[in-house]
């Protein structure tokens, strides 16, 4: 009886050791398999880009999964220019917009002989500047974490067209941005 209850609890810890303690099945007709996830730099097609569906197997859809992350990379890169060149515009704006409020107050309030202080504040909040300014940010964000997740898969294929949109992107438009820091999030 002891040794019928050792190898119960030993094929019971070696099952549970096998599947590595994770229930991996799910309720739809897919199922999810780590072991087949490549943990090394490689070339090999077949990983899951985002999607289930977006596995890349054959070359030409290899090919087109890295022209896809070039454009992608580039489109980043835009974006980060935009942002750039429309903050220098929003801020020239903004700076015209406390003129005015500045000069309407001592128009209406104060002889034009007093000196006024014009206290250190922050811009004021202009729906028109600042919300698209967020919108930006949170599209820049996105594709960071898209980026992220392609990155994750260790193929380098994926990996070496992220770099090569970036390089070319800010190759491109870097200029726009004028030393404006455009990091990726």
């Amino acid at each position: 009886m002891y040794s019928l209850g050792l190898t119960i609890l030993a094929l019971a810890l070696g099952a549970q050791a096998h599947s590595n303690g994770m229930d991996m099945s799910m309720d739809s007709g897919a199922s999810v398999s780590m072991g087949n996830m490549i943990m090394y730099l490689h070339f090999t097609p077949g990983d899951n880009l985002w999607f289930y569906g977006w596995a890349p197997r054959t070359a030409g859809a290899m090919g087109g999964t890295c022209v896809a992350l070039v454009m992608l990379a580039l489109v980043e890169r835009w974006l980060s220019a935009l942002k750039a060149c429309a903050e220098m515009h929003w801020h020239q704006r903004a700076l015209i917009e406390m003129a005015n409020r500045t000069n309407k107050r001592t128009t209406l309030g104060q002889p034009q002989s007093t000196p006024t202080k014009i206290p250190r504040t922050a811009l004021p909040f202009i729906a028109a500047h600042d919300l698209p300014r967020g919108l930006i940010t949170a599209i820049l964000a996105l594709l960071g974490f898209l980026f992220m997740l392609a990155v994750m898969t260790y193929q380098v294929g994926f990996i070496l067209s992220i770099v090569i949109g970036l390089g070319v992107g800010e190759a491109l438009f870097g200029r726009y941005t004028r030393g404006t820091a455009h990091t990726l999030h």
